[in-house]
């Protein structure tokens, strides 16, 4: 079998709608190139075999047979596409881990293309010639499954895959050919993308053309009046912009580092963090970097005061955000600090009813459970559990009065706290040992399967 590079897609300026295209969902996930004949490989745009991190896409080779396949490796975390995982699981360390992993979070593969079949190359065959070709030869399985695409009304499309949470859609061609290696007008990728104002803490050392100037600018917001490191950005620069910058950057320079927490491996030269740039970025990282930046331009009339955590809040704290006046409650906005270790807060609350509620730190917010009768202090002892909205990390140290008319208006005091260890957290399964105050041993939360998904089941196990 021939060896084959990715066919690559062009940038969209926005979603259209057109008789002439099909459009699909655009994973954000790894691109990899499956070659299945008595021997299985899968290769990623670098030529990477990927089947000892993947072990689960051996099924493959019951589902096809003598093909060249072209699609994307994915990994679903708590229903949603999860990168960060992908890039765990593609970084194991050793066998131990990777099984682990892969029983977690198993991968799956979204195939949307076939290159050849039978020895035959496919690739000057139409779209829909190949796309029909796909459909024939290849079974689903449990990791594997074929893209499906829409046609003519791209819009809506798009429209319903952001409303999902998804990365946005490739609109393709009909009637085009497989072009291996190149970045095609036939092909084209319609992200969406947010924006924020960063400052300027300092830049990298500049290589080959841009030796003479920068590499990537250190990008920081201030959470309070503390500085933290959100990432770097090295696209998006005319030339112009790089030699001005450069010059700016001449009466800036300082010896002292002036943003801790960053972690690069080039040279930085630091900066007086006086210049604000707008970027662009697909998502903030559950470690709170922006992932995939973009330079946009410099903000002259903005000062780094201006440029806070609070524009790149963690989705999962939209609707807790939502819920709440900050200029009449002193319930805390929300910070993406993450504590070293794991931490959980059980917080009686008297609201319009006395409940208790269980806090468990995770991925940087705390996932919340409303749980009426308390949290069971004896093994055998069941409560319903009612999952509510994800809350700031610094809400677990929140005691006070809620006013009325404020969402959950009543009194919150600190019951118990502490840390914990996680065991097991699925979907519908969440095993931790508690060591706090009052409370210690191991718990389960259980999803009711005919409760809702809200509505969980507490209880204490055995140890």
């Amino acid at each position: 079998m021939k060896k084959y590079k990715p066919m690559l897609a062009r940038t969209a300026e926005a979603p259209f709608s057109s008789a002439e295209w099909i459009f699909e969902v655009k994973w954000d996930g790894m691109r990899a190139i499956a070659y299945i004949n008595d021997e299985l490989s899968i290769r990623s745009r670098n030529q990477k075999e990927l089947q000892k991190n993947f072990p689960e896409l051996q099924e493959l080779k019951e589902l096809a047979e003598n093909v060249v396949l072209d699609g994307e490796i994915i990994i679903m975390r708590d229903g949603k596409v999860d990168f960060q995982t992908l890039i765990q699981r593609i970084q194991a360390r050793s066998f131990r881990e990777n099984e682990y992993l892969n029983r977690k979070f198993p991968a799956i593969y979204v195939i949307f293309d076939i290159l050849e079949k039978n020895g035959e190359s496919l690739i000057d065959k139409p779209l829909e010639v190949r796309r029909k070709i796909l459909g024939e030869s290849l079974t689903e399985g449990k990791n594997v499954v074929l893209s499906v695409s829409v046609e003519k009304d791209g819009e809506a499309f798009y429209k319903a895959t952001i409303e999902k949470g998804l990365e946005g859609v490739i609109a393709k061609k009909k009637g085009s050919a497989y072009e291996p290696g190149r970045r095609s007008s036939s092909w084209l990728k319609i992200k969406k993308t947010e924006e924020c104002d960063c400052v300027i803490f300092g830049y990298t050392k500049g290589k080959g053309s841009r030796k003479a100037t920068f590499g990537a600018l250190i990008l920081g917001l201030y959470d309070g009046d503390v500085p933290v490191f959100v990432g770097k950005v090295g696209t998006g620069f005319s030339q112009k912009d790089l030699e001005t910058l450069s010059q700016a950057f001449k009466k800036l320079i300082v010896e002292k580092k002036t943003l801790e927490g960053v972690a690069v491996p080039e040279e930085v030269t630091w900066l007086k963090p006086t210049l604000v740039c707008q970027v662009s970025y697909q998502v903030v990282t559950s470690d709170g970097r922006l992932r995939i930046p973009r330079f946009l331009g410099m903000r002259t009339h903005k000062t780094p005061g201006e440029c806070t955590i609070e524009q790149i809040q963690l989705e999962t704290l939209q609707e807790y955000s939502a819920k709440r006046d900050f200029s009449k409650t002193p319930e805390p906005r929300g910070r993406r600090k993450e504590g070293i270790k794991k931490t959980f807060v059980v917080q009686e609350h008297d609201a319009r009813r006395l409940h208790y509620d269980l806090r468990l730190e995770w991925e940087g917010v705390l996932k919340s459970w409303a749980v009426p009768k308390g949290i069971p202090e004896d093994s055998g002892v069941k409560s319903l559990a009612v999952q509510t909205e994800d809350h700031p990390l610094d809400y677990g140290s929140f005691e006070g009065e809620i006013p009325k008319g404020q969402y959950g208006a009543g009194t919150v005091k600190i019951w118990d706290r502490g840390v914990y260890v996680d065991k097991l957290w699925e979907a519908d399964k969440i095993e931790f040992v508690l060591q706090g105050e009052r409370l210690s041993g191991r718990y389960v939360l259980v999803r009711l399967k005919r409760g809702g998904e809200k509505n969980w089941l507490l209880f204490k196990a055995r140890d």
